[in-house]
């Protein structure tokens, strides 16, 4: 396919929803070692209610085979609230939209298991206050520096990223009242092979570059798709934490 038909398939593609399946073939991703689905499946099938912050499409949720008794999926925007309603139906989880940087519309101690799986940010003393006593906060997240090459690839050098994301957040979780119990980051591997997927991975995932359009950068793609037809893949890192904390008994 030609540059302009690629970009042309790439800004086609809704963004809705956090389901990746157009990148097959076309994208991959390392995950990280820890297996989030798998710790959030063991952590849904203990609990009694279980919370999930930002949920997006709510499709990571939507695979756990064993779901608590009270589910439910908290998201900000609404096109990936409805999404995740349909997901999460078979499940019996409630959706509720809830606004960015608000508070949770949840009595105190309602949940023994938040969760959240790549949120843009955590609300900390919200996510302690609706924790039961006892009760499990898990995550895992996007380190600052992630995916840095496409970011400069397309705006040039930019400043060090922080240092120790994990440990930012467990200074944060301990303010709140948590205890952190397992924190531990790591840097993945991410190939792309045509220069459509970098155009609807930075569309769709889109602090990757903030005032990302396929007509704004368009110079800078193509740039990249010579650079990715010359050596058959562009790669960058994406960096990746978990971190698990408790509420005190």
């Amino acid at each position: 396919m030609t540059f302009e038909d690629l970009l042309a398939e790439a800004e086609a593609e809704p963004v809705e929803g956090w389901d990746f399946s157009w990148f097959d073939g076309r994208a991959t991703e390392e995950r990280p070692s820890w297996g989030y689905s798998r710790l959030l499946a063991d952590r849904m099938s203990q609990a009694r209610a279980g919370l999930d912050l930002q949920t997006g499409g709510g499709e990571v949720l939507a695979e756990i085979p064993s779901p608590p008794s009270t589910l439910v999926a908290a998201e900000t925007w609404p096109p990936n609230a409805a999404i995740a309603a349909a997901n999460l139906r078979h499940l019996g989880g409630k959706v509720v939209l809830v606004t960015e940087g608000g508070g949770l519309p949840f009595a105190d101690g309602t949940f023994d298991l938040v969760t959240s799986r790549h949120p843009t940010a955590l609300p900390w003393p919200e996510i302690a206050r609706v924790l039961a006593p006892g009760g499990t906060f898990l995550a895992q997240c996007v380190g600052h520096g992630s995916n840095r090459e496409l970011s400069e690839a397309m705006m040039g050098p930019l400043p060090p990223a922080h240092e120790r994301a994990a440990l930012e957040s467990s200074t944060s979780a301990t303010a709140a009242g948590l205890t952190v119990v397992d924190a531990r980051e790591e840097w993945t591997r991410v190939e792309f092979f045509d220069i459509g997927a970098v155009a609807y991975f930075l569309r769709k995932v889109f602090w990757t570059v903030p005032d990302f359009t396929i007509d704004r950068y368009r110079t800078r793609l193509a740039g990249l798709d010579q650079r990715i037809r010359a050596e058959g893949r562009f790669v960058a890192h994406s960096r990746r934490y978990l971190i698990e904390a408790r509420k005190p008994a």
